[in-house]
């Protein structure tokens, strides 16, 4: 198979603001494969969580690497690849964008869109949480407003984290549900707490009807999980403190949840083992994004009838988003009837 990259840019529309910091633009990667005529796309973005930073040269450089290696490959050997992968110490998000390619490649060669194949219920799909960054009070309506006039939105997710301190996270909080008063809410810290401060977040915040809390502690920190469940009214779900299934096993005495990510997984194949994993432990699902366009998301929608609770929203904000893919329709991120990812590029999309 032959594997070509490109890199494109995309601007988001609303800067997000997490306890980590401020992103705007990022520079993502589009790898075609292409064999027997058909041609199999995949994205990688980058990101960073703590000391673990895929940057966008870092996925480009391991791509010219390993591209050799592969192309004496078939799109349908996702095993032996995901082993040479794996053995060469391959970025999460290199694999994924790979993992992804193949994936499309294998639909388009058989006609049909990837969670048919899978024989999954597209209606079973949940809506999509929005995000809104951490902000003034004033500053989180006006966010909270823009996505109430730009799109069907059932659910936000609201950053807290603040290196103000929890009482600014209160504050905020309190002036979007007043903003939104029947959306429901899901709260994500991004590791910005203490101990002492998820504790007390989390009560509060149960005190006012939120879902659940993502991410409360720092990465490095789990180990303070157990005394946070046990403090806890709330489901505590980890993105962060879990990439793959090996990372699973440990934590489920711990959390309620995960959150499962293309990039931080290495693609389709290990975001289904992840699901299956946390099953058996009895734990819930989500899938999220980073500054994902509308491949990666798409291609993570379509095993979204897995999910419990969905956070794929990076690719509604986004002003030059250059492809096109899932629908969004009463607040859902639904995958479409096209083979493979059903991503199309809005130069050719028609």
């Amino acid at each position: 198979m032959q594997i070509n990259v490109n890199l494109f840019t995309v601007n988001k529309r609303f800067p997000l603001t997490i306890s980590r910091g401020t992103t705007a633009q990022t520079t993502n990667v589009w790898v075609k494969i292409s064999e027997d005529g058909i041609e199999g796309w995949g994205e990688a973005s980058p990101f960073g969580v703590g000391n673990h930073r895929q940057s966008t040269d870092t996925i480009k450089d391991a791509l010219e690497q390993v591209i050799p290696l592969l192309q004496g490959f078939s799109p349908l050997q996702r095993q032996e690849i995901e082993q040479v992968l794996s053995q060469n110490q391959v970025p999460s998000a290199v694999k994924a964008a790979l993992d992804m390619a193949m994936h499309d490649w294998l639909g388009k060669c058989v006609g049909l869109p990837l969670w048919q194949i899978w024989g999954l219920d597209r209606q079973a799909i949940v809506p999509t949480s929005l995000t809104i960054g951490i902000n003034s009070p004033e500053g989180a309506i006006a966010r909270a407003k823009d996505w109430l006039n730009f799109t069907d939105v059932r659910v936000f997710k609201v950053k807290l984290g603040s290196p103000d301190g929890i009482e600014a996270d209160r504050k905020m909080l309190l002036a979007v549900r007043e903003a939104a008063p029947e959306r429901e809410f899901f709260v994500d810290a991004n590791g910005g707490w203490s101990l002492e401060d998820a504790i007390a977040m989390c009560n509060w915040l149960a005190d006012l009807g939120i879902k659940y809390v993502e991410q409360p502690l720092p990465r490095g920190q789990e180990t303070s999980l157990a005394k946070l469940k046990e403090n806890s009214p709330l489901p505590i779900f980890v993105d962060e403190s879990c990439f793959t299934s090996s990372d699973i096993p440990d934590l489920a005495n711990y959390v309620d949840g995960i959150n499962i990510k293309l990039m931080k997984s290495g693609g389709l194949t290990e975001a289904m083992r992840m699901v299956h994993v946390a099953r058996a432990y009895g734990l819930q699902v989500m899938f999220g994004c980073y500054s994902d366009s509308s491949l990666a998301n798409t291609a993570a929608a379509q095993l979204a009838p897995l999910a419990d609770y969905l956070d794929l929203d990076s690719h509604l904000n986004l002003i030059d988003d250059p492809f096109t893919g899932a629908l969004v329709k009463e607040g859902r991120v639904l995958p479409n009837d096209l083979p493979g990812l059903g991503v199309q590029h809005s130069a050719s999309a028609t």
